[in-house]
């Protein structure tokens, strides 16, 4: 039954959308007066959005007179997220960016469809769930922008499957050719943290690398929990250890702190393990550049910037939302994918 009545549920939803998008009214991008954009974040605490929204911030500063975000903070609670966008549903924005905090459409479809229904046009930021794709696709005035977040976890495989190759006999301490690590995760249900979990494994192995997972822990994107999880590891299983993957930055430096306590990854070449983690914060690339960090996955806060305010002008305006750029939607036909590299020392 619960099947049937989502599926009711999208059928009335695509009959809304062909209904009304007919009637969206566009601002007009060239008048004297800027856009008015609302940026829906998860967390601002999360330290790669958080140089996004900086950069938009950058965006507004150079373009005064062509657009306006006001930025809103779930604090990493769903209720809170859709409270903001019912009150911001009765401002006059141009344009909605939304970052969910859950990609679980049950808790998305109430507040996405009030944004249908004011044609609002919008940006879904980093939530490319086959349901929320399913939900977008119909509304013309609708864009996914998010990653390859399957090649995030291949390149993280791929590093660690180089370091391994041409330091076998230091980092394999056991001396049984598997590569033993740990594994700290994102939050549970993140297509962020399923694919980088599953992809920099999966590379290993189809590098003819065995593997064996002494652990994972949850941190949800958390340094210091990844630092006290690590401490807390390593005080009973420490000697095991032969490497760290961390589905970000964050985790990875927090793995690296609790590492250092130790007196591992401080410089002796003899006591070091590989950490590889997502994103290219500052701190990491400092962290690779001194040798203690083994790698990273760049992800640029500017190119992000950059494809929400392009993107989001041609919505605005009534363009073909990729016009002007250089941006390809994937085989979905709604979503944008930008691309990832990897960062080593």
């Amino acid at each position: 039954m619960d099947m049937i009545k989502k599926l009711l549920y999208f059928i009335i939803v695509f009959i809304f959308i062909l209904h009304n998008t007919e009637n969206i009214v566009y601002a007009d991008i060239n008048s004297k007066n800027p856009v008015n954009i609302a940026v829906f974040i998860n967390d601002f605490k999360d330290i790669f959005i958080s140089n996004v929204m900086k950069n938009l911030e950058n965006i507004q500063e150079e373009n005064k007179t062509k657009v306006r975000f006001t930025l809103f903070d779930a604090k990493g609670n769903q209720a809170i997220q859709n409270e903001n966008i019912d009150n911001a549903l009765n401002d006059n924005f141009d344009l909605f960016v939304v970052n969910p905090v859950s990609t679980n459409i049950d808790e998305l479809d109430a507040v996405l469809t009030k944004i249908l229904q004011k044609n609002i046009p919008l940006i879904i930021y980093y939530a490319q769930t086959t349901s929320i794709i399913d939900f977008i696709r119909p509304y013309r005035k609708g864009v996914i922008i998010d990653t390859d977040i399957e090649q995030s976890g291949i390149l993280q495989g791929k590093i660690l499957s180089d370091i391994w190759a041409s330091n076998k006999d230091a980092l394999d301490r056991n001396k049984d050719g598997v590569m033993q690590y740990v594994m700290l995760k994102g939050p549970a249900n993140s297509p962020e943290t399923i694919a980088r979990s599953k992809y920099s494994i999966q590379t290993l192995n189809d590098e003819r690398i065995k593997t064996e997972e002494l652990t994972s822990i949850v941190c949800n994107w958390d340094r210091n929990c990844a630092k006290s999880a690590i401490e807390s590891y390593f005080l009973k299983n420490g000697n095991k250890i032969e490497a760290i993957i961390a589905n970000n930055d964050a985790m990875a430096i927090g793995a690296i702190e609790a590492l250092q306590r130790y007196g591992y990854n401080k410089g002796d070449n003899s006591k070091y393990i590989p950490v590889v983690g997502v994103d290219a914060l500052p701190e990491a690339q400092n962290l690779i550049k001194q040798g203690v960090m083994t790698g990273t996955i760049v992800q640029d806060p500017i190119i992000h910037a950059n494809a929400i305010f392009t993107i989001g002008m041609n919505l605005i305006s009534g363009n073909s939302p990729l016009a002007g750029t250089k941006y390809k939607f994937d085989n979905t036909g709604t979503t944008v994918r930008l691309p990832y590299a990897e960062y080593i020392k």
